[in-house]
């Protein structure tokens, strides 16, 4: 599934830790891998600068992208197939640009995981090329759980019956099966979108309805991971999707979250769209969305 991955990096310890997920999966699949530095010509000159890079601007940044490409492919296990390379203009255009030109499968990317208007520039980038990108991006912040690269041992696919949430089942199963990992299924039954009202208290019988269709839902993806010979485990919970979703990861070790996302922005897009944006600022282990923008999902 994928033959070429792409690890753009900023040189922070978030962007190191991507690359190393980025390298493992390159090894998992016999992937050529690329390296991207982007020299950020938006901020570089200054924010009230509008012109140009001077020359000695240009040369220091130029050499610092290149120690900062040196010191991943230093510190990461890396394949022999790779290619290495330095580009200017705004970060996230750039890795569009080049994963189009490069034909790339899968972007890896660290990511801060802030919120607002003090977050780094890291995070905003990747949360972008998350929303835009028609391959899987594979986020990582630099946390204790993150550590562990390979093998993956439990993989967490949440669903909520929907096109966006059944387009990560397919890669998530690539990977448990390269790692022999378990696919662990989870339906978050959202009470935020059926309560009306603190005091209102919801029939059983309609609890009983969503529950059954969603082990319905849980039971297509372990259904699809059987048939990778992919060992599985379903759950159905109640509660509000993204802290069940995170409680989940942590009690049960999970190493990777697989998730889809529209890719809308503002207030139309999905609910599992904004899901997978705070999954990607909070979660401790890895983060692969799949954007379904443009994909058509057999969901029968």
């Amino acid at each position: 599934m994928f033959d070429s991955i792409l690890i753009p990096t900023d040189g922070s310890e978030h962007a190191t830790r991507a690359a190393e997920h980025g390298a493992a999966l390159a090894r998992a699949f016999g992937a050529s891998l690329h390296v991207l530095a982007v020299i950020d010509t938006r901020t570089a000159g200054g924010p009230f600068s509008g012109g140009e890079l001077e020359d000695e601007t240009l040369d220091r940044m130029t050499a610092d992208a290149e120690e900062t490409i040196t010191a991943i492919t230093d510190a990461v296990d890396v394949p022999e197939a790779i290619q290495t390379s330095i580009r200017e203009g705004n970060p996230a255009d750039e890795i569009h640009t080049y994963r189009d030109d490069h034909d790339v499968d899968l972007i890896a990317m660290g990511t801060h995981g802030r919120t607002g208007v003090d977050r780094y520039v890291a995070g905003s980038v990747t949360e972008n090329v998350v929303r835009q990108a028609d391959v899987p991006v594979l986020t990582v912040r630099a946390t204790d759980r993150s550590r562990d690269t390979a093998p993956y041992d439990d993989i967490l696919v949440p669903t909520d019956g929907s096109a966006p949430a059944a387009a990560a089942v397919e890669p998530a199963c690539e990977i448990a099966a390269q790692f022999d990992a378990r696919v662990h299924a989870l339906n978050v039954v959202n009470l935020g979108d059926i309560a009306t009202g603190s005091e209102y208290t919801l029939p059983k019988d309609l609890i009983d309805t969503l529950e059954s269709q969603g082990e319905k839902e849980t039971e297509r993806i372990a259904t699809r991971a059987r048939e990778s010979g992919v060992e599985t485990v379903t759950q159905v919970v109640s509660g509000f999707p993204a802290p069940e979703i995170l409680d989940y990861a942590v009690e049960n070790d999970i190493d990777l979250i697989a998730m889809g996302t529209t890719g809308r922005t503002g207030l139309n897009r999905f609910l599992m769209g904004s899901t997978t944006e705070r999954l990607i600022r909070h979660a401790e282990m890895p983060v692969l969305a799949v954007n379904a923008r443009d994909q058509h999902v057999d969901e029968s």
